[in-house]
């Protein structure tokens, strides 16, 4: 492909060409039913079109566009299954894959960025990007000193691409909308926009993945690549094998699946606690299941009583891109742990009053504390169990459930309230439920909330001034793409 297209005009007609594309892909399918073919037929035919140009149009602009398809992925799950089948290709095309920036380009970056003796940083440096993603891609590289590393480049343009995006899918988010049930796209691409400089700045980043590296150097089940060398488009770190998570997804082990799914968990948890951050782009992409030393994953014969099959605690979780993260310095808010514990104990006035105090019920609403509870309830039943085995069933149930409109929770759901300091909590928390679905794994997810979620436990609960603290910390995270795009 050529260079990042980064004209308004030419983006603005690309993506204008996806709300066209969909109406004129409907007339196509009438005149096929006319013409003979069963509505179902071309029902899926006409489906697997739409998700063709989804990911044609998306991958080409990378840019908002491509951000904005990456984060309904994780989604993907809540889809009714005759839906969810041809566009789940074409979606997890998007956290792996994209079209990639010409090598010129990527020289021309790199002489401006590195000087132009660049390559003597390098022993080796391959031209094919091993990964793109929205804003940058990435090249595997040897560093002077031998060690392997993932060169991130930034698109040239990137930052005027990302806003005419997002500013032009905004405009036919009503359209979007319909994609995933029970969704507001249109708070989504908002906020998206609203962290555009972040995002595009670097030294956030690298600032961000040092802090978590430094903090899970010596972690047993999580891996964090090492910063190497940063500069303004240019971001270098450590680079890490492993299994990707959207490999795990399509072709892992039912033991890969529930390990992966317990050590996301577990990292998205524990990271606020020990780091004060909150990685905040979780899509499947992101991460990699990993052997960890490989004399510690033994396979027995048996005579112990187990089954002979290998230990498979000795998989981590490699961890990549460090744009987007939500700055808490005092861990989650403890509001998060109380108001779970007490749903949990049916304490339904404890309850209500709790969310009105932190504004998620306005002062100018009222509602009935047993209903809201009731509300909650089956949201939540992942944390009620010992272990549960989240799916694309249990999330399409959810999603269901609150888009019915003549449904008691789609209308007690339309008063609720989000604060802005808990916006990019509840987006990273409900993207991190859509990867477990999408894995099918089973998690002892209540262990993990006892261990760090302040709050859950009565002698967990953080010092008032924390959430105030929180409050104040609102837009103040940073978005983009790290060593695995």
């Amino acid at each position: 492909m050529s260079d990042l297209p980064r004209k308004a005009v030419t983006r603005t007609a690309k993506l204008a060409a996806l709300p066209l594309g969909f109406a004129g892909r409907a007339t196509w399918g009438l005149g096929k039913r006319i013409g003979g073919k069963s509505a179902e037929l071309v029902g899926r035919e006409l489906q697997q079109r739409t998700a063709d140009q989804l990911f044609k149009v998306l991958g080409e602009l990378k840019g908002g566009a491509m951000k904005f398809g990456q984060a309904m992925s994780v989604f993907e799950s809540a889809l009714p299954e005759e839906v969810a089948g041809p566009y789940r290709a074409a979606l997890t095309k998007l956290q792996e894959a994209a079209p990639p920036m010409p090598t010129r380009t990527v020289h021309s970056v790199l002489e401006e960025r590195l000087g132009e003796d660049w390559q003597d940083l390098f022993l080796e440096f391959e031209d094919k990007p091993s990964a793109a993603a929205s804003i940058g891609q990435v090249h595997r590289a040897v560093w002077h000193d031998g060690r392997e590393v993932a060169v991130k480049v930034q698109y040239p343009g990137a930052g005027e691409a990302l806003l005419s995006d997002l500013n032009q899918l905004s405009r036919f988010a009503r359209l979007l909308g319909p994609l995933i049930p029970g969704m507001d796209i249109k708070p989504l691409i908002a906020e998206l926009r609203d962290r555009v400089s972040e995002e595009l700045d670097y030294a956030l980043e690298a600032q961000a993945q040092r802090a978590h590296a430094e903090e899970f150097a010596d972690d047993p089940d999580v891996l964090v690549p090492a910063v190497v060398h940063q500069s303004e488009q240019v971001l270098v770190t450590e680079w890490i094998d492993g299994i990707p998570l959207s490999e795990v997804i399509t072709d892992g082990t039912q033991e890969e699946r529930d390990r992966a799914g317990q050590l996301l968990a577990r990292f998205l948890f524990s990271g606020p606690s020990r780091t004060g951050l909150l990685h905040a782009d979780p899509h499947p992409g992101n991460f990699r299941l990993m052997p960890d030393d490989p004399e510690t994953i033994e396979t027995t014969d048996g005579s112990d009583g187990s089954d002979g099959s290998a230990d498979r605690s000795g998989w981590r979780l490699g961890v990549l891109d460090f744009g987007t993260v939500d700055r808490l310095p005092g861990g989650l808010p403890s509001t998060i742990g109380n108001s779970l514990r007490m749903t949990l104990d049916g304490d339904a006035e404890a309850v209500y009053e709790l969310l009105c105090e932190e504004g998620f019920v306005k002062e100018t609403i009222e509602l009935d504390p047993d209903a809201v509870l009731d509300y909650l309830l089956p949201i939540i039943e992942p944390a009620q169990l010992e272990e549960f085995t989240f799916s694309r069933g249990w999330m399409r149930s959810q999603a269901a459930r609150i888009a019915d409109l003549r449904s008691p929770a789609h209308q007690l759901g339309k008063q609720l309230n989000l604060p802005p300091a808990y916006l990019l909590i509840h987006r990273v928390t409900l993207s991190t439920i859509g990867v477990l679905c999408q894995l099918g794994a089973t998690v002892r997810l209540r262990q993990e909330l006892e261990e760090w979620l302040p709050g859950f436990l009565p002698d967990m609960e953080a010092e008032p001034d924390e959430v105030d603290e929180l409050e104040g910390m609102e837009g103040m995270g940073s978005e983009g793409s790290a060593a695995g795009a």
